[in-house]
């Protein structure tokens, strides 16, 4: 393992939940080689929904990615762990902002932030109209 330090090297949030963790693999891959852009949006989506799934108690749907930033490529092998923490409750809809870290495969233990995003996601009943979140 090399001793040198990535140049955007950053601390792990301490003030976040780490609500997932997962590896992408070659099947994971763009044309270019690196991970695609759209499979990290899916892995936020999931990463983004866990906290206000703990509100809503009941189904919800993402309705607004209100800012997504690629800062660095995905590499396959990277370990990814998926920082998130609420930002807004409101009657119906929550937001949340959700960071991505990656520690590459070839320097463990150093993590650099790889993307950002910040998702809203409602409520819904059975017919999928916007419900009130439970307030207690």
């Amino acid at each position: 393992m090399s001793n040198t330090s990535h140049p955007n090297a950053v601390a792990l949030p301490t003030d976040q939940e780490l609500v997932l963790k997962v590896i992408p693999m070659p099947a994971d891959c763009n044309a270019n080689g690196d991970i695609f852009g759209g499979w990290v949006m899916a892995q936020v989506d999931l990463a983004g929904a866990v906290l206000p799934a703990r509100y809503v108690r009941g189904r919800m749907a993402t309705v607004a990615v209100n800012e997504f930033i690629f800062k660095q490529a995905v590499k396959v092998g990277d370990i990814l762990s998926f920082f998130s923490r609420v930002v807004r409750v409101g009657n119906t809809s929550i937001s949340v902002k959700v960071e991505v870290f990656a520690e590459r495969f070839s320097r463990q233990g150093q993590y650099i932030k790889v993307t950002e995003a910040t998702l809203t996601y409602v409520a819904i009943d059975d017919q999928g109209r916007p419900r009130p979140i439970p307030k207690d």
